[in-house]
């Protein structure tokens, strides 16, 4: 199980491999997933405040790049549970003119995750 911390100080447990953004949804936090899950949108992302994992699928780095977003957030839809973390999440129905977050991400990582390591993230003066 996993530890996940929220900025707010809410603290849930997520199973092992679970993706982060069914443990947000599943736990009643406040976050959209336009898309489904599926690395298109951007609107489920997150701030690591602890624990950012070293990998990430090849998808979410391709979105984040395109949108010049890559060191910034992370994608919940492309993130498994599987170590203790701390987040802040970014875009919720709350803080949005949308009515509703999105249709519900699939049990498994959309597209077919093709895993790479996590870039270092070159700041620029």
């Amino acid at each position: 199980m996993a530890k996940i911390t929220l900025k707010d100080g809410r603290v849930f447990e997520a199973d092992d491999n679970k993706r982060l953004v069914l443990a947000l949804l599943d736990n009643r936090v406040d976050i959209l997933h336009r898309c489904g899950g599926h690395a298109r949108c951007t609107t489920c992302r997150v701030v690591f405040l602890e624990g950012e994992p070293d990998k990430m699928t090849a998808a979410e780095l391709e979105r984040l790049q395109a949108r010049d977003l890559f060191g910034k957030y992370r994608l919940s839809c492309q993130i498994l549970c599987e170590n203790d973390m701390r987040i802040d999440v970014i875009n919720t129905v709350s803080n949005s003119d949308l009515d509703d977050p999105g249709e519900r991400p699939a049990d498994a990582i959309t597209p077919d995750p093709v895993w790479i390591a996590k870039p270092d993230v070159l700041v620029q003066d």
